[in-house]
């Protein structure tokens, strides 16, 4: 096996079945990866991960100032693509949950945000990267945690002290004597639970699809020897199933995520009753 336990992939170990070697199963170890640069004792590095998020923003900051830099009115096929992306989370997303009226100065957050988590994401099936970002939790949670900013900030902005309380706690006095209950119930979800959850629910995902893939792909190079070769190629089949199926995930994933944001924020832009 590699000497590296760190960056265990399937091709860098030379254990197979029946050769007197256990199954090199992907684990915690498979989401840990030594510095590029600088030392990791000091937590001043440069790793993969800051890599590849530093290559999918300077990708997406990209494609978007070459499809628009000069606009037609009749489009080129870059600036129709781009032009489509845009479109869906502004009119699919933002103005079906928020509204034009309200939604439209956010629409440049939503997009931004649905473009560099898709990116992220899709590091998973690209050679070499081969790694979604957003399965080391640190990134959905910064980006939860300025969804949560905005939220908490938008409500105070828009309806005062008060009004945020209100919001918060989901006051209403038609709940009579479990007011109260209700009111601790709902103030822990949205200012406890709620970041947290948005969060771990585009980090679990990845982290479990990023898991099932380095199964099967380290499962099909490890069966390569005598009569394991044929439960090999059932591995294989299974490897891409599931990278076509991680495709699909990828995007919902990023689509659920801008979907929860555009929620909250016409939460904390919504009238109490």
């Amino acid at each position: 096996m590699s000497a590296d336990p760190t960056q265990v992939l399937a091709f860098e170990t030379d254990c197979h079945i029946f050769d007197g070697c256990g199954f090199p199963a992907p684990g915690l170890h498979s989401f840990l990866f030594q510095p590029l640069w600088g030392d990791g004792d000091s937590n001043v590095y440069f790793n993969k991960t800051m890599l590849l998020a530093l290559l999918g923003s300077i990708i997406i900051v990209g494609f978007f100032w070459a499809a628009f830099r000069k606009p037609k009115v009749v489009p080129g096929k870059l600036q129709m693509v781009a032009e489509a992306g845009y479109d869906f989370i502004r009119r699919g997303v933002v103005y079906e949950t928020i509204g034009k009226k309200e939604g439209e100065k956010y629409v440049p957050l939503v997009v931004s945000l649905f473009f560099f988590i898709w990116m992220m994401n899709l590091w998973s099936i690209v050679p070499l990267a081969q790694f979604p970002v957003t399965s080391i939790i640190s990134y959905p949670l910064v980006l939860a945690v300025i969804v949560y900013i905005l939220w908490v900030s938008l409500t105070f902005k828009r309806h005062g002290f008060v009004g945020f309380f209100k919001n918060v706690t989901g006051y209403d006095k038609s709940l009579g004597a479990v007011l109260p209950l209700a009111m601790l119930i709902e103030f822990f979800s949205n200012l406890l639970v709620r970041p947290f959850t948005h969060a771990v629910r585009l980090f679990a995902n990845m982290f479990a699809g990023h898991t099932l893939l380095l199964l099967f792909t380290i499962a099909s190079w490890y069966l390569l020897n005598g009569i394991g070769i044929a439960y090999a190629g059932v591995s294989f089949i299974m490897t891409i199933v599931m990278t076509a199926f991680e495709l699909f995930i990828q995007a919902l994933q990023a689509y659920v995520f801008v979907l929860l944001t555009c929620t909250y924020i016409q939460g904390a832009l919504a009238e109490h009753h």
